[in-house]
């Protein structure tokens, strides 16, 4: 009896061993992060330098195919990159393009209280190149001397007025042009705000047969605003003179562009010409500012 006891107490503790042991449980393994690598851009000036040295040469090769004489100047107010050929060159005559000057000047004076009459004159200059109106409004800022007070005042020193009744005979450089422009969309001369709104207001809305030239340096969606010039010069040689200066706005860049001709064959010739130059400009001026990315710092200062 005391030995079936025994045994019973030993299988009571060995049961209640087992049944009082639980099973080993894990830490569940914390889920995978993912971590985000660090890295930073830097301009890549090189790249760059690179970059801006071919598009030189490469629109110097397109110019020494092409006839008559050309020059050309750009500049990115985004990037501040500029490049150019023969900026400083200023005996090409602007033709029409000087029209937007007389309207400025005119403005300028005015303090931008032009009445209707003058508005109306404005817009037929500019929007549709009326050489009429701009007879008119010669006359009415006061002709070359007017005009070359008004280059002085805005830090032209690179353009002459035509001498006259001759508006259309105004020489200019391409350096001259993209001041002219920064003028247009920075402010300065005594332009207001409202002033430099209406003047490119009115470039930018051109009529179609006046909307060739620097605007083939546009992406689709940028804005353009621009003013060209051409004219027949029998007396030199039966030639054409043909220019075109603009800006160029949209996503990454804000350029101002000039492309200068004179000695043109014929006026198609000078308008390929400086379509040429504005597309080649046009298509490669993002690839002009290139970066390089690296890791970030392990240990960055505190």
């Amino acid at each position: 009896m005391r030995a079936r006891l025994v045994a019973g107490v030993g299988v009571l503790l060995l049961a209640g061993g087992c049944g009082s042991r639980q099973a080993q449980v894990l830490p569940a393994a914390p889920p995978a992060v993912k971590v985000a690598r660090c890295v930073m851009s830097f301009p890549d000036v090189r790249g760059a330098r690179l970059a801006r040295a071919r598009l030189a040469d490469d629109i110097a090769r397109y110019l020494a195919r092409r006839p008559g004489r050309i020059v050309y100047a750009v500049h990115d107010l985004v990037s501040g990159v500029t490049l150019g050929y023969g900026r400083h060159r200023d005996e090409l005559i602007t033709a029409s393009g000087a029209k937007v000057d007389i309207v400025m000047a005119l403005l300028a004076r005015r303090a931008g209280r032009l009445d209707e009459d003058e508005r109306d004159l404005a817009e037929r200059m500019i929007r549709e190149s009326d050489n009429r109106a701009a007879d008119v409004m010669w006359a009415r800022i006061g002709g070359s001397g007017a005009m070359s007070a008004f280059y002085r005042r805005i830090g032209l020193r690179r353009t002459t007025p035509g001498r006259g009744i001759y508006w259309g005979g105004t020489t200019s450089s391409p350096s001259d042009r993209i001041r002219l422009l920064k003028v247009l969309v920075k402010g300065g001369g005594g332009l207001s705000a409202a002033d430099r709104d209406l003047v490119l207001g009115l470039m930018g809305r051109v009529q179609e047969d006046q909307a060739w030239g620097v605007s083939a340096a546009a992406r689709r969606g940028d804005r353009v605003a621009l003013k060209n010039g051409w004219t027949p010069r029998p007396f030199v040689h039966g030639t054409w003179a043909v220019s075109s200066y603009g800006r160029i706005a949209g996503p990454g860049r804000d350029l101002l562009l000039s492309v200068q001709t004179d000695l043109q064959p014929g006026d198609g010739a000078g308008i390929e010409t400086v379509e040429g130059v504005a597309r080649m400009i046009g298509t490669r001026w993002d690839g002009l500012t290139p970066t390089t990315r690296r890791p970030c710092p392990t240990n960055p200062l505190p």
